[in-house]
């Protein structure tokens, strides 16, 4: 009785569906969705700066919206318009990537420790040494120029020499003591966050060197889910024949498949195993490789001996380096004059004395600091910075490894779930346009 009830109700059914719109639905869902997943990319990474205009009162409207609006980019510096969320977010990805990630790969005395300090202090004797005669000639010429010409060149020679076997000395000293205090000297956090903040394609960079294999994985998913999800679409289009069905289940549809595209990705961030079939996030299953990646673009480009030397000598507590550098260059005047300091001393009287000493000190403070920025040399210490990172990023628990990626996006998701939605109503009313009132003439065919 029931089954002839069940039959008799699918033949009515099929008696009043539209096939060729049935049919339709779910291709129309599957390109509206890779539609969906590939625009979404877009919004993630493009374009790299804020591109729109500025509207007067804007700012202060924004002030008083929720907090979801108040993160569209732009909208808080009174712009419409739209910048990519991840370069948007750059300052924001170096805060968490240092915070959930850098400083769980090791202290900045591990880092500089990586580096092998003794190879940087021969480094910077080999490039400072052929500079040391011209700096104790300038600095003589400017603070006692009438001795200094009266003193018989073997004399000077023998100043400069004397200066020139403190030097391996006195570098090793300010390396030594760089490692020392260099928790107080670098803070790895706001290094990351200022580079980050002034170089947001190297965000960008970062997502799709780590990712691109599952972005486009993503993609490709878009359709397969759209067509999926379209099946039930074109049931229940199909079975109450209202107009104000297919956009509403397209923004269902739409919001799903942007869900289900970044679940595909990240979740679930441990392995599981259901009815016996494997379970993971795409890319948690190349933690190793895209571990390896990670730490080249950060050793690379982050955190460089070239950076951290920019940051000890520039950054805001480049004053008490140049302090640290410059107090222990000091003692190579005197070390320098030798048994005659006193005669020395007395000759020139204190005050000279001093003032050579001190401007030798601060003259030689920025030839020290200056081999950190050699490029070459740079990129021979990186490569000891890139394995400690990787070795590190390999070893995270995957939860902690996948918010490396996520969190910075995290908050901001919805709005490519939003997205998702408006697209799918439109494509919703695409559909009736096409298929049900005709905007194409002689289209769908009767």
């Amino acid at each position: 009785m029931h089954v002839d009830a069940v039959l008799e109700w699918l033949n009515d059914w099929a008696d009043h569906v539209n096939w060729f719109s049935f049919v339709s639905i779910p291709f129309f869902t599957g390109v509206v969705g890779w539609l969906i997943n590939w625009s979404g990319l877009w919004m993630l990474f493009k374009p790299i700066n804020f591109h729109g205009f500025r509207i007067p009162g804007l700012k202060e409207v924004t002030g008083v919206l929720p907090r979801k609006l108040q993160e569209i980019p732009g909208w808080m510096d009174g712009g419409f318009g739209w910048q990519g969320i991840v370069p948007a977010r750059a300052a924001k990805m170096g805060s968490i990537a240092v915070d959930k990630v850098i400083a769980k790969l090791g202290t900045p005395a591990e880092f500089y420790a990586q580096l092998e300090p003794d190879q940087i202090a021969e480094h910077i004797v080999r490039v400072f040494e052929p500079d040391l005669p011209s700096l104790v000639d300038e600095v003589m010429m400017r603070e006692h120029p009438r001795l200094w010409r009266d003193l018989p060149t073997p004399v000077k020679n023998s100043v400069i020499a004397r200066v020139q076997a403190q030097l391996p000395g006195i570098v090793k000293t300010i390396t030594d003591e760089i490692g020392v205090h260099i928790d107080q000297l670098l803070d790895p956090k706001i290094m990351v966050i200022d580079h980050f903040r002034a170089n947001p394609e190297l965000v960008v960079r970062v997502f799709r060197d780590v990712g691109q294999r599952e972005l486009n994985l993503m993609v490709g998913f878009g359709f397969v889910f759209g067509f999926l999800l379209g099946i039930p679409v074109a049931i229940i289009d199909q079975t109450w024949h209202q107009e104000w069905l297919l956009p509403v289940l397209g923004i269902v549809v739409g919001w799903i498949t942007n869900l289900l595209g970044m679940w595909l990705i990240f979740d679930p961030p441990e392995e599981k195993r259901i009815l016996g079939i494997k379970v993971q996030g795409l890319f948690l299953r190349r933690q190793d490789e895209c571990a390896e990646v990670y730490a080249r673009i950060i050793a690379e480009d982050v955190i460089t001996l070239e950076r951290i030397g920019d940051f000890l000598m520039d950054g805001p507590r480049g004053d008490r380096t140049r302090q640290m550098i410059a107090t222990a260059m000091r003692p190579a005047i005197d070390k320098a004059a030798g048994p005659l300091r006193g005669a020395v001393n007395v000759a020139m009287g204190g005050k000279r004395y001093a003032s050579i000493k001190e401007s030798f000190a601060s003259e030689a403070v920025g030839r020290t600091i200056t081999p950190f920025r050699d490029a070459d040399f740079s990129k021979k210490q990186s490569e000891k910075i890139q394995v400690l990172i990787a070795r590190r990023t390999k070893e995270l628990p995957p939860r902690d490894f996948v918010e490396m990626m996520r969190a910075a996006i995290k908050e901001d998701e919805w709005m490519l779930y939003a997205h998702g939605a408006v697209m799918g109503a439109a494509g919703g009313i695409l559909h009736l346009g096409f298929f049900n009132w005709g905007w194409i003439p002689g289209f769908p065919p009767s």
